[in-house]
């Protein structure tokens, strides 16, 4: 069983820095108290942050400055679009979209 201490420790980040243009590259990652500044600078910095161990392990395997493996693309499209949505951002020709659109095809 892990005690508290061996959960930080094992305890990873990676952030990723993604400028509309290009496939999202790491830009920091960490383990145990490293992980918790990456997070807590993230936090201070109202960057939304997605909990997920699984993708984790396969960003972790990336170096600094790497982009992305197209193998992931559509699952960080999908975390990009949903922040985006969260902060209540959204592409100019979505609005009024709900008026547009014709449920009778």
């Amino acid at each position: 069983m892990s005690t508290p201490d061996n959960k930080r420790k094992n305890k990873s980040a990676t952030a990723l820095r993604y400028d509309g243009k290009t496939a999202p590259e790491v830009i920091a990652k960490g383990h145990g108290a490293l992980a918790d500044d990456i997070l807590a600078v993230a936090k201070a910095h109202g960057i939304l942050i997605h909990e997920d161990e699984e993708l984790n392990k396969l960003l972790t395997q990336l170096e600094l400055g790497d982009t992305i493996p197209k193998e992931l693309y559509v699952i960080i499209a999908e975390l990009i679009a949903f922040s985006y949505v969260l902060q209540g951002k959204f592409p100019d020709e979505w609005d009024n979209i709900h008026q547009r659109i014709d449920l009778k095809t």
